[in-house]
């Protein structure tokens, strides 16, 4: 006779900080679960209680106090038929655990400490926690099921353990971040732990956006035979039901719901809107507001801007110069209006002219260097100014619009177009930049088509193209990913066919630019390796590039 265990993925919307606010989810969903699904089983994601990356918050002597009062009150709060495993920090005795709470008649029936601490830099796991040493195997409907927590369910050690004790089914409470490919990559290594345990895994996610991490969701449940049987939405809540069958010998996974894998750039597109949107809203600003210059990144941020909060509270300001373009001008008040946003021109004439007349009589003794961009900087500068004024006045949070294949070779202006609280395509690369403007048009046409079209140019000289200065951006970024998420070196670059002396000029452009790359504005992470806390390189390098 078969054994049913109903269980439910919550893949929530987790908030760093906000303890009195997560558990409130948690017992609402709880609530749902035991209720409307019918669950014996709730999984939440890992930390759940304090949200993740809780960083340096976690060292508090008030975090304690509040997750004690938090557990108290799951325990007299939460559905007494249902079993729950929520994740939260504890310290004891001088060391910190991250933890998991097996609640079940109004009290906790086990707790679980995670064995495997990440070294990614973006979690800083090492700094705040030490490691358990014992696995957890709870109980339900006489189905011995493994508890996990984070990459324990990704180690061979772990599989191990679960085999050993005869468990039937892997839970696993996750807030895995998001990359490009990191579905593809995280359902792969479940189908293979899943097959080489003999037994489902079921894994819960966070969704939702913190600083310049993202969660993307995508919880999942994998059968004994490592086929995927239920995946969550993609950057939405959810609350998911698995439905298993155990028999004697084997095990059924009844329910099978799986959400298709979304296209790249849908994907992508999808991770920015979030992440903008948590972004603000968790912050408290009114709104947003950007320079709309007739350009791609402008473009595409505002179309994210407005996807994310809605045109009532999106401003965009043109800021026009004398190499500012008929054609810039026309393309950016077009998509203004077909968006809908609160659209406004202030010309920079008069105040750079100022500057310049001010400057001129120091800059007549000063020799000018062949690169000589300071009147080119000085128009950036004024921009900048107007937006952060503009920001000071209406309490609208500034998006940056530099993508990162500027970032990474300095293409951008310290206190000038690098001025804002917020970089929506930070880790973008400028030829993917289209490939998103393209696709947000594929849904509505709200950019307007010529602005895809022109060649790129920052309008800051005359008939200026990027192109002056930098090799054609499909190009660039390829060897930008080399380097920057590949670690390659110079040598290794260039043995995959590209030119020598480009390469070495690219490579220290962004080597010499590390300096600005402090000062930029937080920004989602989209790949492997962005420019934030996970790429950590000295502002001082004397590095020799070539090896």
């Amino acid at each position: 006779m078969a054994t049913a265990l109903r269980t439910v993925l919550a893949q929530l919307n987790i908030r760093v900080g906000d303890i009195d606010g997560n558990l409130q989810r948690i017992l609402d969903s709880s609530v749902q679960a035991a209720h409307e699904h019918g669950a014996d089983l709730i999984v939440f994601p890992e930390l759940s209680l304090c949200g993740y990356n809780a960083q340096d918050l976690l060292l508090r002597q008030s975090m304690q106090i509040r997750i004690e009062r938090a557990l108290d009150r799951l325990c007299t709060a939460l559905p007494h038929k249902l079993h729950a495993l929520i994740g939260y920090p504890w310290h004891e005795d001088g060391i910190r655990y991250n933890c998991c709470a097996h609640f079940h008649q109004g009290k906790i029936q086990a707790v679980y400490r995670k064995q495997h601490l990440p070294t990614d830099p973006t979690a800083f796991a090492q700094r705040y926690f030490t490691r358990g040493n014992e696995p957890l195997f709870i109980e339900i409907n006489d189905i011995k099921i493994a508890v996990s927590i984070g990459i324990d369910v990704l180690q061979p050690e772990f599989i191990k353990q679960a085999c050993a004790a005869n468990a039937r089914m892997i839970v696993s409470l996750n807030a895995s971040t998001f990359h490009r490919q990191k579905q593809v990559e995280r359902e792969q290594i479940l189908s293979d732990n899943a097959r080489q345990a003999e037994m489902p895994i079921l894994y819960t996610s966070q969704v939702g956006a913190q600083d310049d991490l993202i969660f993307d969701g995508g919880s999942c449940a994998m059968d004994a035979q490592g086929n995927l049987r239920q995946r969550a939405p993609a950057f939405k809540e959810d609350l998911s039901l698995v439905e298993l069958q155990f028999t004697r010998s084997d095990c059924y996974i009844e329910r099978s719901v799986i959400i298709p894998l979304l296209s790249d750039e849908a994907r992508i597109y999808q991770a920015l809107v979030m992440s903008l949107r948590n972004y603000a809203e968790d912050n408290g600003f009114k709104g947003v507001l950007l320079g709309l210059s007739g350009g791609i990144d402008s473009a595409l941020v505002l179309a994210i801007a407005v996807d994310a909060l809605g045109a009532d509270k999106v401003q965009a300001v043109m800021m026009p110069y004398h190499y500012t373009s008929q054609a810039s001008k026309d393309d950016a008040a077009e998509q203004a209006k077909i968006l809908g946003v609160d659209y406004k021109t202030i010309e920079i004439t008069p105040m750079v002219e100022a500057f310049i007349q001010a400057l001129d009589p120091i800059f007549a003794d000063m020799p000018a260097s062949a690169n000589d961009t300071t009147e080119q900087n000085l128009q950036a500068r004024c921009r900048g100014n107007l937006l952060m004024a503009l920001s000071n006045k209406n309490g609208y949070l500034v998006l940056t619009t530099s993508n990162k294949s500027e970032i990474a070779i300095g293409y951008s202006t310290l206190y000038g177009d690098m001025v804002g609280g917020f970089a929506p395509i930070k880790d973008v690369p400028k030829s993917f930049v289209y490939r998103l403007a393209r696709y947000r048009n594929s849904l509505k046409a709200v950019i307007p088509k010529r602005v895809i079209a022109r060649a790129p140019s920052a309008e800051l000289a005359p008939d200026q193209k990027d192109t002056d200065s930098l090799p054609p951006y499909d190009i660039l970024d390829e060897v930008l990913r080399l380097y920057v998420e590949e670690d390659m070196s110079a040598l290794a670059i260039v043995a995959k066919g590209f030119d020598k002396e480009m390469v070495m000029d690219v490579l220290r452009l962004v080597d010499i630019n590390e300096f600005k790359r402090r000062q930029t504005a937080v920004g989602p992470r989209i790949s492997k390796r962005s420019f934030g806390s996970d790429r950590r390189y000295p502002i001082t390098n004397l590095w020799t590039r070539g090896d």
